[in-house]
């Protein structure tokens, strides 16, 4: 707690935007004690359709995008206490910022020893409206923006929503202190669109905080990505009359890491999170759009059934956090294991080694990381991952099947010999469906045919 106690107090000071030739341009000031942070979004003019921009929402939207930015500087101290100083929230506002930033920081305050109740967390001082504002959109909302990450998830959502190409535009969330997402870009061209169906949002980073990360006297780790995307999307749709922000969080999201908590390192991926980010959006940003994930009636298996459809696409996916900077698959973390394991039934082995680069199901020292993927004592990775009743399953198949190779890799030997391989086992795997999703009735027509 010494550091909440030094900095007690975290503020967002100001933010504002301009119009220019070269698009749009916006800027926030956040202070914590004797820091300030100035990080930036410039949308470039190719990003921006709608003609008849109208300033008051945009001031609205940036404000927003400005709080859930803050997420990136607040989580240095968890200050008990959230100033806004350039704008109004009302109650029902402020209780959604808290519950996103608690449930998104879950997983940082656990690995710091940092746990607390909801009602210890925090406070958001803001000043409440007088009135609720009022903005008035036009009626020609239509399309997609489709945000592409460079996995098989997004992939599937392109290849399902391909028959509305034409109305579709592609989201690129550009970080200032991240590489350039080659994996994303090339999802998006094998997908068939070019460089004029994708919008960019460049969000640059104030760099102070990697001087604070390394100091290592501030907070340091996960932040809910998912839902500062969610709000970058809603500012792009606006600025192209987009109807739909097509993610694609799949069911298995919505499983923690750790039984028996509500710490899940996918919260803003997860259905409760879009559930209120959809109601969020529709109250008090704009009632024109919506906020949906395809996959969310999917459990990872059938994703996996479904991307590997098209095979042209292996080897351009990437799904490997370590491996971010190179364009690569690192072959020693929890993710890569797990989508090795969810591949291993389904494509040649041959082929699996010329992507992660070795059998990673053949190295026993990848074995404590198998262990946790599988096993129901041990706390999940924290890495978008599937839920372990689909991973087991996944290795139910591969064992079984006429191809599996004689003798198995180790850690399948392991597995069959002394873990709880049992053929008569009963899964509900493949025919799961989840009925809690948002997705209009033809999108959800075009993912089954896929």
């Amino acid at each position: 707690m010494e550091i909440r106690n030094k900095y007690p107090e975290f503020i967002f000071e100001s933010y504002q935007f301009e119009r220019n030739i070269n698009g749009i341009h916006a800027s926030f000031v956040y202070k914590l004690g004797e820091y300030t942070f100035e990080p930036t979004v410039d949308i470039p003019i190719a990003s921006i359709r709608n003609e008849y921009l109208k300033n008051e929402i945009l001031d609205n939207l940036f404000f927003n995008f400005g709080i859930i930015n803050a997420i990136n500087y607040y989580k240095l101290s968890l200050a008990p206490k959230f100033t806004i100083k350039c704008g109004e929230l009302d109650v029902v506002q402020k209780e959604f910022f808290k519950k996103l930033f608690y449930n998104g920081l879950g997983e940082l305050m656990y690995r710091n020893n940092m746990l607390m109740q909801y009602a210890d967390f925090m406070t958001i001082d803001a000043p409440e409206p007088a009135e609720k504002k009022q903005f008035y959109f036009d009626d020609n909302f239509a399309g997609n923006l489709i945000t592409v990450g460079g996995g098989k998830d997004s992939i599937v959502s392109l290849e399902a929503l391909g028959f509305m190409r034409e109305q579709n535009l592609c989201m690129q969330f550009n970080r200032s202190l991240y590489p350039v997402n080659r994996a994303a870009l090339d999802g998006i061209s094998l997908a068939g669109y070019g460089l004029d169906s994708i919008c960019n949002f460049n969000l640059s980073i104030d760099e102070q905080i990697l001087e604070l990360n390394q100091t290592g006297q501030f907070f340091n780790g996960h932040v809910p990505f998912s839902g500062m995307l969610a709000f970058a999307c809603a500012i792009i749709c606006y600025l192209n009359n987009i109807k739909y922000i097509v993610v694609s969080n799949e069911a298995s999201a919505n499983e923690g890491n750790i039984a028996g908590t509500t710490i899940n390192h996918q919260y803003s991926k997860s259905y409760e999170f879009e559930r209120d980010f959809e109601t969020y959006l529709q109250t008090y940003l704009c009632e024109k759009i919506h906020y949906f994930s395809l996959l969310r009636s999917m459990n990872e298996f059938q994703i996996v059934q479904k991307f590997i459809k098209f095979p042209s696409y292996l080897k351009a996916f990437r799904s490997c956090n370590v491996g971010t900077k190179t364009n690569s698959w690192c072959g020693h973390c929890a993710k890569c294991m797990y989508v090795y394991i969810m591949l291993y039934p389904f494509v040649a082995k041959d082929r699996l080694i010329e992507i992660f680069g070795r059998d990673l199901l053949d190295d026993e020292s990848m074995g404590q990381i198998f262990y946790s993927l599988i096993a129901p004592d041990t706390t999940k990775p924290f890495e978008c991952v599937g839920t372990r009743e689909e991973i087991n399953y996944s290795i139910k198949i591969a064992i079984e099947s006429e191809d599996a190779p004689k003798p198995l890799p180790k850690l399948l030997q392991w597995y069959y010999k002394s873990y709880s391989y049992n053929p008569t086992v009963q899964y509900t795997v493949p025919q799961y469906y989840n009925s809690q999703h948002n997705i209009p009735e033809e999108y959800l027509k075009a993912l089954y045919a896929l």
